[in-house]
């Protein structure tokens, strides 16, 4: 089983074979690694995963309807947040992930762009990544993060 495959990710025989093969027929391909038979069982739309610099955010949360019409998620620790935070972001601190990893389909559009905040721009990459592994369709993480928005967008937002 190998999941699921972008072009790009292998050889150029297989790949022809993978992607040009109809559902659930199986298909017989040789590489240089040797003959291989598979069989496509479903497809799906490829999402997007963007990173969003702070100054192209900034633009947009000016805009009244953004806020209506994106989902906005914070990763870090309430105590983080309590030192600085951007409006119109909902807290899910990455340590409390059990709680509210498995109901994150019924708790945010997964059709709706969504864009995940942490402090420096990693947590919210996992975060953004899983994001895609549940079908969430455009994700966008905050680059840099909450530390460089406060640098490099509103300077009276602490750092820490």
């Amino acid at each position: 089983m190998l999941g699921w495959v972008r072009k790009g990710q292998m050889v150029p025989e297989f790949e022809e074979a993978a992607f040009n093969a109809s559902l659930n027929k199986v298909v017989r391909c040789k590489t240089k690694f040797g003959w291989h038979l598979l069989q496509v069982l479903s497809e799906r739309e490829e999402s997007v995963l963007q990173d969003i610099q702070p100054e192209e955010l900034h633009v947009k949360m000016q805009d009244p309807s953004f806020l209506d019409e994106a989902q906005l998620i914070d990763v870090r620790e309430p105590e983080e947040v309590a030192q600085a935070s951007l409006l119109g972001f909902q807290v899910l601190p990455l340590r409390k992930f059990g709680s509210w990893g498995p109901e994150i389909t019924t708790k945010f559009n997964p059709q709706k762009d969504t864009y995940v905040m942490c402090h420096h721009g990693v947590r919210s990459l996992q975060v953004a990544k899983w994001l895609q592994t549940q079908g969430f369709k455009r994700v966008f993480n905050v680059s840099g993060g909450i530390h460089d928005y406060a640098q490099r967008v509103d300077p009276t937002i602490p750092t820490y």
